[in-house]
């Protein structure tokens, strides 16, 4: 998911998937999925006979490559924002707090990972399909608008279920989020020590919302720009861009620090990843982007996809623009062939839509799985998510800006069968 400040500490591939979640035959807790048993390659298991009656001693396999590079990732991502806000004590001290919490928290995952449950670092939480603005492409245009929407103690539950389990990041999405203020201040003032990046249009960053945010310094409102004025109120609506700039000001003024999303096609990837925009934009203020590599969620739209020439020069360029702004500088879904494929399905993320979805990211509306209705952890015993995590060609992208989106109809096929 990140391609952070630099590259991922090894360009090795690992496409090896992790050691499978299954039940074997006859298993009690078959009729109980949730209960899923972890059982690891016999090779894992080793039973020491002698004359006498000898325990059974299990070898849990260490943990795929993949899973520590990325937890390194978002370590070394956080470190560097606490030391590009060092100067600040309002943002340093809670930054810090952040940061020591990320090394618990993996610690968290890997014991709940040897007993056989995967938790992600990141849940990606869209709270609601509410939103004042009807921006072309948007990922929620391809879903059915939900009949209601997750109430505001399930999400305050979920937060706290997810903070036990040991997620590091909740990435707070819609929809427009901020529709539902007092839910997301809610979470984020119940769990300081979780980094709540908000995803919003940034049109309802007023003055009271801004106070509201600088005083809750574990929010990270991500503003969504489509480059310069031209391009954002193409597709956002005219006038937006120089709303947007007066919301920045106001995050600036009051010392929040806050982040700029771009959506990056073929057709704005040289204005988008150019010097003369990453200046302008941390010149407001701007200490994180995010490039959000475009996926095709209306027929039509193909063509706005990168090319592959486009995707590895997307890289050097925030690798480059890491080492020479005082900003973070963020790729997704990054660069994958490092991690042996997408991370969505729970290797790296999950998605919860606004009914309570559990799902492997925003673009593959798929689940067996309703956060209403089972706790977080049984959530996570997905079959769905793990057969997705079994076939790795499901997240190996060829084309189409999302693996699981190009790869639909194989995913349709295998999740079939279940």
């Amino acid at each position: 998911m990140l391609h952070s400040l630099s590259q991922p500490l090894s360009a090795e591939k690992f496409p090896e998937p992790e050691p499978r979640l299954r039940k074997k035959p006859g298993n009690p807790d078959a009729a109980h999925p949730g209960k899923t048993k972890y059982h690891g390659p016999r090779s894992q298991i080793e039973k020491h006979s002698t004359r006498h009656s000898s325990p059974l001693i299990i070898k849990m396999p260490a943990p795929p490559p993949y899973r520590s590079l990325f937890d390194s990732v978002i370590a070394d991502t956080l470190g560097q924002a606490v030391r590009i806000i060092a100067k600040d004590p309002a943002l340093a001290i809670p930054g810090a707090a952040i940061v020591r919490h990320q090394r618990s928290a993996a610690r968290v995952r890997e014991k709940n990972r040897k007993e056989g449950l995967l938790v992600p670092p990141v849940i990606i939480a869209s709270i609601t399909s509410r939103c004042n603005l009807t921006c072309a492409g948007c990922y929620m245009h391809g879903r059915a608008t939900p009949a209601a929407e997750m109430s505001g103690d399930l999400l305050a539950s979920i937060a706290d279920q997810a903070a036990a389990l040991g997620v590091s990041v909740m990435v707070i999405a819609g929809g427009e989020p901020l529709v539902r203020r007092e839910e997301i201040f809610r979470m984020a003032g119940a769990h300081p020590a979780i980094l709540f990046p908000v995803f919003t249009n940034g049109l309802l960053i007023d003055d009271a919302m801004a106070d509201a945010l600088a005083g809750c310094r574990n929010i990270v409102p991500v503003i969504s720009f489509e480059g310069f004025q031209k391009d954002t109120d193409l597709r956002r609506g005219s006038g937006v861009y120089d709303k947007l700039l007066a919301s920045c000001a106001r995050l600036d003024d009051r010392h929040v620090f806050f982040g700029c999303s771009v959506t990056t096609t073929k057709e704005n990837f040289d204005r988008v990843t150019a010097g003369a925009f990453v200046r302008q934009m941390t010149g407001m203020g701007v200490r994180v982007f995010t490039y959000v590599e475009y996926v095709p969620m209306e027929p039509g739209t193909g063509r706005l996809v990168l090319s592959g020439e486009q995707k590895k020069e997307l890289g050097t360029r925030l690798t480059a623009f890491g080492r020479e702004f005082p900003a973070l500088f963020i790729g997704f879904p990054g660069d994958e062939d490092s991690y042996g494929g997408c991370l969505a399905a729970g290797r790296g993320f999950v998605h919860i839509s606004p009914l309570g979805d559990l799902e492997p990211c925003p673009a593959a509306p798929v689940s067996d799985r309703n956060l209403i209705a089972v706790p977080l952890a049984d959530g996570l015993h997905s079959r769905i998510l793990a057969r997705i995590r079994e076939d790795p060609g499901l997240l190996t992208e060829s084309e189409g800006g999302c693996a699981l989106r190009a790869n639909r109809a194989r995913m349709q096929e295998n999740l079939s069968g279940r």
